[in-house]
């Protein structure tokens, strides 16, 4: 990608550029209630932003294989992304003026996120916000979630700028 000015802002999702927490809530409660082992909020709470692999071992034991995680993942970030697109996706205020104001100025713009791919990909698309982002990287392009800065060192490669 051609560099026009050298300078990008590097975006985060969830709670940035929308508010996913309710989202995440109204999944995470009916993933585990479904599997007989209901979450509480306050546990939402205290784990929110992790790793998936992290909470489902928290919540479920250190028992689980990595074949468990990963499926027990998969089937609630689909129902993430199902609930979702049932009307919960809404940019927080300000985003679509700035995310305007950057491109106007030339700014290149690119995302970082610790969610899946498939999570950004529902997102972006809902709120119809996608040509934005020169460089988008999810939680599958680094190996460790935040605070480590990984998946904001990658943005920043790939729109071209140092961090």
């Amino acid at each position: 990608m051609t560099q026009t000015n050298g300078r990008a802002v590097l975006w985060d999702l969830d709670g940035t550029i929308l508010d996913s927490r309710e989202g995440h809530w109204i999944s995470w409660r009916a993933y585990t209630e479904g599997l007989g082992k209901p979450v509480s909020r306050e546990f939402f709470i205290d784990t929110f932003g992790f790793r998936n692999e992290i909470i489902l071992r928290l919540h479920f034991g250190e028992h689980l294989t990595d074949e468990e995680v990963i499926r027990m993942s998969t089937e609630k970030e689909t129902l993430y992304r199902d609930v979702m697109l049932q009307g919960r996706i809404e940019a927080l205020p300000g985003v679509r003026e700035w995310l305007e104001t950057f491109r106007a100025e030339g700014w290149r713009q690119a995302l970082g996120s610790m969610a899946p791919h498939d999570n950004i990909a529902v997102t972006l698309g809902a709120l119809g916000i996608r040509s934005y982002f020169d460089a988008i990287v999810g939680s599958e392009d680094v190996p460790r979630g935040k605070p480590d800065p990984a998946v904001f060192l990658l943005a920043a490669a790939r729109v071209g700028v140092p961090p």
